[in-house]
């Protein structure tokens, strides 16, 4: 159970509640179980209104307490306790970590092995048969679940959360508060190869990947997404970068603080993308280029040139029946041809 004034306290570490002040101290101690919309939520549920659409609902709610702009405070009904914040959507999402299963902490499970060169600091938490290489570092409070593997060399930051099966390569480096779901890899070999003179026959000469993986503060990747090590250099993932399920970063990217990327993205080999860049799912991005900050890609866009203008980027067409897009994709090829 939360109480109001833990709620408050969290709301408050990205926006203030406005009205905190006028609220008595029995408000401040009314204990709320989970969160739970408009028209469903309980008196011992928090809820939020953050799209406008949803106001018929919300004199008629049945939550405990709920989130609303200054201009919708009025008609939160009596039986509920307002909270008054600027944007109730970011509200929700801070107040939502609060009611999320907590992972244990300072259990170290007996079928986990561990090098004795490994330095494990206070809080640390790890699974049933997880693997610990040598000379590895893991910071305060993190916790790793069952069958995670860290290689030799690596240093894992404070209060970090990996899930199962996910893998960190050697000599790699991961910030504070970073998390890694199931089956994530970071730095596995980068596809680095030579073709010899007839690749039929006598194949491929495979390139040493000698760089690193280097992941900054407050990074969050999705499940099954590979992030490879360096080439040379490092491949580097900024602070406040959060990635979706399914992603590909080659050998040699280097991503910028605040960029979120989607689903079944992938970004070839030695491309820099700035700051605060939103990518859509399904986005291919060719290699050795350059995306500057604040660009926004559209789902399933390529782009095979460096962009350097901020703002929205699309290609390709929408889906349409089979026969129009048929004649549709004939014109576009004779267009070519002018």
């Amino acid at each position: 159970m939360i109480t109001i004034s833990q709620l408050i306290s969290q709301i408050e570490q990205r926006q203030p509640v406005l009205n905190e002040a006028t609220l008595s101290p029995e408000q401040l101690q009314v204990k709320l179980s989970s969160i739970g919309n408009l028209i469903d939520a309980k008196e011992s549920q928090l809820g939020f209104l953050a799209d406008p659409n949803y106001i018929v609902h919300l004199a008629s709610s049945q939550a405990g307490a709920v989130l609303v702009t200054e201009q919708f405070f009025d008609q939160a009904p009596n039986s509920c306790i307002p909270l008054v914040v600027a944007t109730p959507y970011l509200a929700y999402a801070s107040a939502s970590q609060l009611f999320a299963p907590k992972a244990a902490t300072s259990i170290i499970h007996p079928t986990a092995v561990i090098a004795d060169s490994a330095d494990i600091a206070s809080g640390v938490s790890i699974g049933a048969f997880c693997v610990i290489g040598e000379q590895v570092t893991i910071g305060t409070g993190s916790c790793l679940k069952a069958h995670v593997v860290v290689e030799a060399n690596s240093h894992i930051g404070d209060y970090c959360l990996f899930e199962s099966q996910v893998v960190v390569a050697h000599n790699c480096l991961i910030g504070n508060h970073v998390r890694l779901h199931t089956g994530v890899s970071i730095g596995s070999e980068g596809f680095g190869f030579v073709p010899t003179a007839d690749p039929s026959v006598s194949g491929w000469e495979r390139i040493a990947q000698l760089g690193r993986v280097i992941i900054g503060d407050h990074v969050r990747i999705g499940s099954n997404t590979c992030v490879d090590r360096g080439a040379i250099d490092d491949t580097v993932i900024g602070n406040h970068v959060i990635i979706d399920n399914l992603v590909q970063v080659a050998h040699n990217v280097r991503i910028g603080d605040g960029t979120a990327i989607a689903a079944n993205t992938g970004i070839a080999g030695s491309t820099t993308i700035g700051k605060r860049c939103i990518i859509g799912g399904a986005v291919g991005i060719t290699g050795h280029i350059n995306i500057t900050d604040d660009v926004t890609l559209s789902a399933m866009t390529m782009v095979t040139k460096s962009i350097n203008t901020a703002g929205y980027y699309s290609s390709g067409t929408v889906a349409m029946p089979t026969a129009k897009w048929r004649r549709a994709a004939v014109r576009f090829r004779q267009l070519g041809n002018d």
